[in-house]
């Protein structure tokens, strides 16, 4: 695995070595050394799935609360996604910015997105599958999120959105000042959060 920096800190792009013969390829797709080495000391704890059946289809963009430590390693194993993370962690220096790339099943890359920056996709083609690697275990208490559209982040998604939960749909218009005082409440001002 190749592991790029990205311009949200702590985001890193990965990258498949791919070692190719006649049978196709094969790659890591998950090593904690390498990625403590890295300067990511993470453990995956938990995977889960996620099958979109209509292009179009938007999920996110999701974030937890501290005390949960989620970080998230994510890969379309089959089809293709328009990946977005947004950094919600106040005292970043990217602070509100957003990163977005495709991710797909044909490059194999995936996505390190560090705890407290969201995560949301849109689907590019019918029958995207998203393979989800957490580091903490899901806790719905501490479940948030922010709107996929909401002008505050001024994302361009490339399509129309064809499909989204009510939930995802709904979250209020963001509160930089409301989310700051959660934000420090629950870390407690902590560095690494």
């Amino acid at each position: 695995m190749i592991l790029h920096p990205t311009p949200i800190p702590g985001a890193r792009l990965v990258e498949l070595e791919r070692r190719s013969d006649e049978r196709g390829f094969f790659a890591r797709t998950w090593c904690q050394e390498e990625f403590a080495n890295a300067g990511i000391n993470v453990a995956m704890v938990q995977t889960s799935l996620s099958r979109n059946v209509r292009a179009g289809t938007v999920r996110g963009l999701h974030f937890t609360w501290a005390p949960s430590n989620e970080a998230k390693l994510v890969r379309c194993e089959h089809g293709a996604i328009f990946d977005v993370i947004l950094d919600l962690r106040p005292q970043s220096p990217a602070y509100l910015q957003h990163y977005s790339l495709r991710l797909d099943a044909e490059q194999g890359n995936a996505l390190y997105i560090p705890a407290g920056v969201a995560h949301g996709f849109q689907t590019l083609l019918d029958d995207s599958d998203v393979l989800y690697m957490m580091t903490d275990y899901y806790q719905p208490e501490f479940a948030a999120g922010v709107r996929f559209n909401d002008v505050a982040f001024n994302i361009t998604w490339p399509r129309p959105v064809t499909l989204i939960a009510e939930r995802d749909r709904t979250y209020p218009d963001f509160d930089d000042l409301r989310h700051a005082l959660r934000y420090r409440a629950a870390t407690g001002d902590r560095p690494d959060a």
